[in-house]
């Protein structure tokens, strides 16, 4: 099987932002004797490739120990694996778990040709995640990944869920996941890198905005600026970004609240409505830490703000 060469130019803008955060849905059991519940997040991120879509359908993640398996997703969700979406995270029976097991229902690629035109692998002609007026060119094999399921192994040999946030990265590299079947140019199949990194206890930032008690806000449209025009952005060290509209807290405080992040540090601003121009006290763009179980506060003054004429 030939694996896919990289080109991190053409897909780095899709591969930057494809997170998907899974929420645990429901308990069955563990092969732990502790207490209580707690909260697992799966990243689910790719590396960047010659796939220009790489779409599958999972039916049904699981937590699997010696004591059984706990059910974390079981409604069925279709996402290009090139720009995943977020939300949010569920309760999970504590416990010891040794792998993780995703059932994969149905998939296609669209991969680049020679000439510069695409075409499409799937693993049915009629499978259900196909656009609209999609002309399948061939299959794509996917070796019992909807029935056994597709097995990620935890880090190191298994993973504990206590009564605190667990998030751990999924890491589904689509340019080693694919590959053309040798000797038969109309098949493909697919065949998954995929690779489990605990990233410790996840935590959150709220960042927030007050108004200047001195500050006549300028008027936009005819009527004055109001802070929940506002949005926060977060970026990561690995440069993907998060943006949130500021909601009123009450006492004239606005917030963002990003939940479920891997401890670091990140980089904050805000974005205003199109013509404004602000200042805040600190000055932006500023830095706050996230520390594994804490939610860190990252708090801003509205100093100034001006529509252009």
């Amino acid at each position: 099987m030939h694996r896919l060469s990289r080109r991190a130019l053409r897909c780095a803008a899709t591969a930057a932002a494809a997170t998907m955060l899974l929420g645990a849905l429901a308990a069955c059991g563990s092969d732990s004797t502790s207490s209580g519940t707690g909260r697992i997040s799966l990243l689910l991120t790719d590396a960047p490739g010659d796939v220009k879509a790489a779409v599958v359908t999972i039916s049904e993640i699981d937590l699997q120990g010696s004591g059984g398996t706990t059910v974390l997703m079981n409604t069925p969700v279709t996402t290009d694996l090139l720009s995943l979406a977020n939300s949010t995270a569920q309760l999970v029976t504590a416990g010891r778990y040794a792998q993780l097991r995703f059932v994969v229902t149905g998939a296609y690629i669209e991969v680049e040709n020679a000439d510069g035109g695409t075409s499409i692998y799937a693993s049915s002609p009629d499978y259900a995640g196909l656009p609209s007026g999609a002309v399948v060119a061939g299959a794509l094999q996917m070796p019992s990944f909807g029935e056994s399921g597709l097995k990620v192994d935890l880090p190191d040999g298994s993973v504990t869920i206590g009564s605190s946030e667990k998030i751990l990265l999924v890491d589904f590299n689509v340019a080693q996941s694919f590959g053309q079947v040798a000797g038969a140019s109309g098949q493909w199949v697919m065949h998954p890198v995929v690779k489990a990194t605990d990233i410790q206890f996840s935590g959150g930032l709220t960042v927030q905005m007050t108004q200047d008690a001195a500050l006549t806000m300028a008027t936009l449209n005819s009527a004055p600026l109001t802070l929940d025009q506002f949005s926060a952005v977060i970026t990561a060290s690995d440069n993907s970004t998060k943006t949130l509209a500021l909601t009123d807290a009450g006492n004239g405080v606005f917030q963002a609240q990003f939940q479920y992040l891997a401890p670091g540090t990140y980089t904050v601003n805000f974005t205003a409505p199109t013509g404004v121009s602000f200042t805040t006290n600190p000055t932006v763009p500023a830095t706050a830490t996230v520390t594994s179980g804490e939610v860190t506060t990252s708090a801003f003054t509205l100093t100034a703000a001006s529509v252009a004429p």
